[in-house]
């Protein structure tokens, strides 16, 4: 039976009419590269941070829509192992921004039996926000609906060298043999061996690449890209980027 849900956008855009889902094709895990924040904010003539201000009220809003339509993971790539490189000031605001967003809206979180979970090197993030992702990791620990996963502090590359470096490990004490090592097992070594594969990649912005974010994971996962600012990606975008998936031929490298 096809979802619809009714939108309710900015006064100032038109408003689009649900598309209607298919409730049993829905992706399991959607990952979204949320960019365009600082262009966002540059072209309105202020400062990037306010761009990533107004883009963590988007999140608010797309973790929802995730949420009612039965996504079962939503991985957000929330700051790279490369944006360390970005001024200081952006830097410090961006680590702001998940004690922020925690402190605001766990209590929603909680409600909607959601989920939180990070991946990435999470032990050199401030203290500050280290505090604010483990109390919501806690506190939502024993709830069973959407997964809301952090990629903080994450490098694709980063995390496959780690994976090799532990299985290099396990082979020089002994305990695997080289012959056993195979995808599964590569696979159990990366952040992500408690989660299903995504199906779905977002990113915004009109950038067409995938920026060290989840290089293995996303093997098999359908693409879809977008020229809007994550600041301006609403329900219906994500609406948009569901109904696609659900439009294309997944063969997996069969006929």
């Amino acid at each position: 039976m096809p979802i619809k849900f009714p939108f309710k956008k900015d006064k100032k855009q038109p408003r689009t009419e649900p598309l209607g889902l298919e409730e049993n094709h829905i992706p399991k895990h959607v990952a979204i590269i949320m960019d365009g924040n600082g262009r966002w904010a540059k072209n309105r003539g202020m400062p990037r941070i306010a761009g990533h201000k107004e883009g963590m009220g988007v999140v608010k809003r797309i973790v929802r829509y995730a949420s009612d339509v039965g996504v079962k993971v939503l991985t957000l790539y929330a700051f790279s192992t490369e944006n360390w490189k970005r001024p200081k000031n952006e830097v410090d605001f961006l680590m702001k921004l998940p004690v922020d967003f925690l402190s605001t809206y766990l209590p929603e979180l909680i409600e909607r039996n959601v989920q939180v979970r990070t991946i990435g090197d999470f032990d050199v993030l401030p203290a500050h926000t280290q505090k604010a992702v483990k109390e919501a990791m806690e506190k939502t620990k024993d709830n069973d609906g959407l997964i809301l996963n952090f990629a903080l502090n994450y490098g694709s590359r980063f995390e496959m060298v780690h994976a090799v470096k532990q299985i290099a490990s396990r082979v020089q004490e002994g305990e695997v043999d080289i012959s056993d090592i195979d995808e599964s097992m590569f696979s159990q070594e990366l952040y992500t061996s408690e989660l299903i594969e995504p199906d779905l990649l977002i990113r915004t912005s009109g950038e067409q690449r995938l920026s060290n974010f989840l290089l293995w994971q996303l093997a098999y996962a359908e693409f879809w890209f977008t020229e809007v600012y994550w600041p301006d990606f609403d329900e219906s975008h994500f609406e948009k980027a569901l109904y696609d998936f659900q439009n294309r031929k997944r063969r997996f490298g069969g006929v």
